[in-house]
């Protein structure tokens, strides 16, 4: 027999014992993708009530009501929604069932369970054959790398103005074509004017201005990907720009012999920073599953990233800065000023990143760990993204796509509902059962 609630006329105060079982029963499951909250109601005599438990009175405004109001059930719960103390110990109690075994595979009977092994060992075997896949993919991947590289290498000519694109290359379709039609006539309306502003200066007899010169190729194009990219403009530093404008490509080489992974390969033009034109960040990556942790595979994994060395010259080391401290002598009393070289903010500490020592997992700290983390998902993104589409990145619409994709996701969970050209609309079937409402 269903049991009501009390109501104000059975008692006039609710105690809420934070914690405490006896006075409320918090309930909650998940019903179809709905967390439903039960609250179950029982009336503590005030020998039941512990004398030193911090309690929070619930008043009521109404004196009366019947006991089988259902409304008035629904009242004092909205009630108790809103006491900080509930919502607090409801959480607790949501925490603590996060990741609990709910107990029924040890319920299991013993040829039952026997079954699951043999799942689990088949779940393994199909683990090995999705890492055979995996290699697999790396040798399509050697396969098709000199394709890869041929036209790479002619964005890079093009990029760095070593050869100049036909009329036959540069025919591909453009959304801004009718604003590049119009930038073409200003630009002749533009030179035409200049023409006649020196010719008239000629016949004046005064000094013609030198005609400013030409751009070659596309300036900072990697810079300008690296900071239309959120997870690498974060990296960039405003010192590191002038750098990086001497960036003329990079480059992915894949390696073919142990250990297997890739290379990153960052090409520099000759500068006033430091002597090397390559610098390097070389990953090595694991396809077969761990041995101790079989069903955590998801893939290949990076397991290592070994930088490179740079060779700054004098005074342009941009990842070190210079700080000064005073000390004061304690016997003394007389203070001086230390001067010291510490880690500054770079992009080019990429190069550099922290070593994983050898061994378990548990021997690295957090800290380290969640740069190793960022640095592997770092180069992960700049050889499957920003690599095979940099222009896209450079022109803004690889990231425009990111984002019309995540909208396009977002409007198809608010899509608007016609149930009454639905054939299948059932409203019968749609309420919830007896045993799935708030009580």
């Amino acid at each position: 027999m269903k049991e009501n609630p009390p109501t104000r006329s059975a008692w006039c105060r609710l105690l809420v014992f934070t914690g405490s079982e006896d006075t409320i029963a918090m309930i909650a499951h998940v019903f179809q993708g709905t967390l439903v909250i039960k609250i179950k109601y029982r009336k503590m005599s005030e020998s039941e009530i512990p004398p030193n438990a911090a309690a929070e009175e619930v008043e009521d405004e109404e004196e009366q009501a019947d006991e089988g109001d259902v409304g008035d059930s629904q009242a004092i719960e909205s009630q108790l929604m809103k006491n900080p103390g509930m919502l607090a110990a409801l959480q607790d109690r949501l925490n603590s069932i996060v990741g609990t075994p709910s107990g029924y595979i040890q319920s299991l009977p013993k040829e039952v369970k026997r079954r699951i092994k043999a799942l689990k060992k088949l779940q393994n075997e199909v683990i090995n054959v999705e890492a055979e896949f995996y290699k697999e993919v790396n040798a399509l991947e050697l396969k098709y790398a000199p394709k890869y590289s041929q036209l790479f290498d002619k964005r890079k000519d093009i990029l760095n103005a070593k050869v100049e694109p036909t009329d036959e290359e540069c025919d591909w379709p453009s959304d801004e074509e009718e604003d590049d039609e119009k930038d073409e006539e200003a630009k002749l309306a533009a030179d035409v004017k200049e023409k006649a502003t020196v010719d008239e200066t000629k016949e004046a007899g005064g000094d013609v201005e030198e005609k400013k010169e030409e751009v070659k190729g596309i300036p900072s194009f990697w810079l300008t990907i690296f900071k239309n990219v959120d997870m690498l403009s974060e990296m960039v530093q405003e010192h590191d720009e002038p750098i990086l404008t001497h960036l003329q490509d990079i480059q992915v080489v894949i390696h073919e012999s142990s250990p297997v992974g890739f290379t990153l390969e960052f090409h520099f033009e000759p500068n006033e920073f430091f002597t090397e034109t390559v610098l390097t960040k070389r990953y090595e990556m694991r396809y077969e599953p761990d041995p101790e942790e079989p069903f955590s595979y998801e893939g290949p994994e990076i397991i290592k990233c070994t930088g490179c060395t740079i060779n700054w010259n004098k005074g342009k080391n941009v990842t070190v800065k210079q700080i000064k401290k005073k000390q004061k002598h304690k016997g003394r009393g007389l203070t001086r000023t230390v001067t010291k070289q510490v880690q500054a903010d770079s992009f080019f500490n990429f190069f550099n990143p922290p070593e994983a020592p050898e061994g378990s997992e548990s021997e690295v700290d957090e800290e380290t760990e969640a740069l190793l983390g960022a640095d592997f998902e770092i180069g992960h993104f700049i050889r499957e993204r920003v690599v095979p589409r940099a222009v896209l990145f450079f022109t803004g619409e690889a990231i425009e796509n990111d984002d019309y994709d995540d909208e396009e996701n977002d409007e198809g969970d608010d899509e608007d509902y016609d149930e009454e050209n639905d054939p299948d609309f059932n409203p019968q079937a749609g309420s919830k059962p007896d045993e799935c409402k708030q009580q």
